[in-house]
């Protein structure tokens, strides 16, 4: 049963020379499916459909196994992710604490819901089972950055902030 939500995947053109590169480095290393496919995703922030038909075939292994471990892990996405990730911790501590409020916040400030991502690929939102901070709930992350106490406040701050950050 898979872990990750469910995906569409997206068919468009995509420049193979760094999922090529990331083949190479690991072309002979045994059991080598899991760094290519977690070398492609840092690559282009997803596994890109044509990414998997070059892996199928320069791997040689069938396409139906590559999907397979992409949609059996939580860690892999097959369509593109905005370029930062909030998450909203809605665990135990931070649900006492008031998180569907700070998640209802971001939601109407966005535009989007849980595991979309905006049209202009800034934001993806998620909703977590924990964060390992209870002692800051309620807790959001943006990326690798933490945010404690979280309040309606500290969310239109967060988005302020992040709206004037370049996109690369």
């Amino acid at each position: 049963m898979s872990n990750a939500p469910a995906e569409e995947i997206t068919t468009e053109e995509v420049d193979l020379t760094a999922a090529n590169h990331v083949i190479d480095k690991y072309l002979t290393l045994h059991g080598n499916l899991m760094p290519v496919l977690q070398g492609i995703q840092d690559e282009y922030g997803y596994v890109p459909r044509p990414a998997i038909d070059l892996v199928a075939d320069r791997l040689n292994i069938y396409p139906s196994q590559i999907f397979g471990v992409l949609t059996f892990y939580a860690q892999f996405h097959l369509k593109p992710r905005g370029r930062f990730i909030i998450r909203v911790c809605v665990g135990t501590a931070c649900h006492v604490q008031g998180a569907s409020r700070i998640v209802e916040t971001f939601f109407d400030k966005l535009h989007i819901g849980h595991a979309e991502t905006t049209p202009d690929l800034r934001y993806t939102f998620e909703k977590v089972a924990c964060l390992g901070a209870c002692g800051m709930a309620p807790l959001a992350m943006v990326n690798d950055a933490t945010y404690g106490k979280m309040t309606v406040q500290k969310v239109e701050e967060i988005i302020a902030d992040y709206n004037q950050r370049p996109m690369k």
